[in-house]
C-alpha cells in the first residue's frame, strides 16, 4: 500500500506586511524542514522571480499557481471580494476543488474570512465561523476564540464557539477533555453583559466541560483550555498580549545590557531566554484557525517573519490531517443546535 502523501497547503504568496519574498522563504522551509507539499498562489513571474532569488527548490514538492489580483492589507471587504482572480480566491478555490488540502494567508484577515464563506461555505450546522488563536499559558496552549471574525455575537454564536473549540483543542491539540470558560467581568455567573449571562446558562447545561466564567488574568493561568468570547473581545485581548510579549522581551534586553555584571548573566542564561522567547513567540504558533468553514483556513498576522510563515503552514496541514471539520458537524448535531436562517 503506498504511503498517504503529506497535505498540500494553497499559500497567498502576496499576503502580509512583508511582500512575497519573506512568503516563499516560509514556504520553502515548510517543504524543506517538514515535508509539505506547497502551492504558491500569486502573480506568476513575481512569484517565480522570488522562487529563483531563495535558491534551489530541486526535489521539493511546491508549485505556483498564477493569480494576477492583489488584495492590499487595509482594502475593503466589498472591493476584496469584486477580484475573483485574487490569490486569496484562487487559493480558496483550489481547496474548494481538492487541488489543495488546506489555506494560509497572513493577507487582509477580513478578505480571508469573507472569500472563505463565500468560496467554501460553512459547514452544515455551521451559523458563524469563529477566529481561534492560540496562545501560551504556564502549563501548555489555551484556545481563545473569537479572535476577529464576529464583532457582535448572540448567545447561539457562543455556543457554537464552545462546541467548535473544544472539537479543536480535542483533536489538534491533543487535550483530552478540553475545560471551557466564558470570558466575563467577574467568576459569579451573575455577572456579565445579558449576552454572557444567557451563554453562561446554556454552556452549564450542556454536555461541555463547562467550569464557568473566567477573567483577563485566566488568558495565561492555565485555568481553562478554551476560553470563548464575542470577536471584538478576543481581538482586543490577543493583540494586547502579543504586544505585551514583545514589550517584556525588550525590556529583559534593554536591562540585561545595562552592566558587565548583567551582561554576564544574560549569557549564561541565554538559553533559558531562548527557550522563553519561543513559548510566547507568536510566529511559533503560524496563524489562527478559521472554525466552521467547509475547509481548512488558517490566517496569520500581517507582520508575519519567514518563521511565522512557516508555521502557518505547518498549523493549516495539521488543521487538515486532524479531522476536526467533521467533527464539529458531528458534535454540533448531536448537540441539537440547528443553523440559523441569514435571510
Amino acid at each position: 500500500m503506498a504511503d498517504t502523501p503529506p497535505p498540500c497547503v494553497a499559500v497567498d504568496a502576496i499576503g502580509g506586511d512583508h511582500g512575497p519574498r519573506v512568503v516563499v522563504e516560509g514556504a520553502l522551509s515548510a517543504c524543506r524542514e517538514l515535508g509539505l507539499r506547497v502551492r504558491l498562489v500569486g502573480p506568476e513571474t513575481l512569484v517565480k522571480e522570488e522562487l529563483r532569488r531563495a535558491g534551489p527548490s530541486d526535489g521539493l514538492a511546491i508549485d505556483v499557481v498564477s493569480a494576477p489580483d492583489a488584495i492590499a492589507m487595509g482594502e475593503s471587504v466589498s472591493r476584496a471580494t469584486l477580484k475573483k482572480r485574487s490569490s486569496i480566491q484562487v487559493a480558496m478555490e483550489l481547496v474548494r476543488d481538492h487541488a489543495a488540502d488546506a489555506f494560509f494567508s497572513a493577507g487582509n484577515t477580513a478578505a480571508c474570512w469573507t472569500i472563505a464563506k463565500m468560496v467554501l461555505g460553512t459547514l452544515e450546522e455551521v451559523d458563524r465561523p469563529a477566529l481561534a488563536a492560540i496562545v501560551p499559558n504556564i502549563s501548555g496552549r489555551t484556545v481563545l476564540l473569537d479572535v476577529g471574525a464576529n464583532a457582535s455575537c448572540k448567545a447561539r454564536h457562543l455556543e457554537e464557539f464552545a462546541v467548535m473549540g473544544t472539537v479543536y483543542t480535542r483533536s489538534a491539540l491533543q487535550t483530552p477533555n478540553p475545560r471551557v470558560g466564558l470570558m466575563s467581568m467577574g467568576e459569579e455567573e451573575t455577572k456579565g453583559t445579558e449576552l454572557t449571562k444567557e451563554v453562561h446558562e446554556v454552556l452549564k447545561a450542556s454536555t461541555l466541560n463547562f467550569i464557568g466564567n473566567v477573567e483577563g488574568h485566566d488568558l495565561f493561568t492555565g485555568k481553562v483550555d478554551v476560553i470563548v468570547m464575542d470577536g471584538f473581545t478576543g481581538n482586543v485581548a490577543l493583540k494586547a498580549s502579543e504586544t505585551l510579549a514583545d514589550s517584556i522581551m525588550q525590556l529583559l534586553k534593554e536591562e540585561l545590557s545595562r552592566t558587565a555584571l548583567t551582561r554576564l548573566g544574560a549569557a549564561l542564561s541565554r538559553r533559558a531566554f531562548r527557550a522563553i522567547r519561543r513559548r510566547i513567540d507568536p510566529a511559533e504558533y503560524g496563524g489562527a484557525p478559521l472554525l466552521g468553514v467547509n475547509g481548512c483556513v488558517v490566517i496569520g498576522h500581517g507582520r508575519s517573519s519567514a518563521l511565522a510563515i512557516k508555521h502557518g503552514i505547518r498549523a493549516a496541514a495539521a488543521f487538515y490531517a486532524s479531522g476536526v471539520n467533521s467533527r464539529i458537524a458531528d458534535e454540533l448535531r448531536t448537540l441539537g443546535l440547528h443553523k440559523e436562517s441569514e435571510a
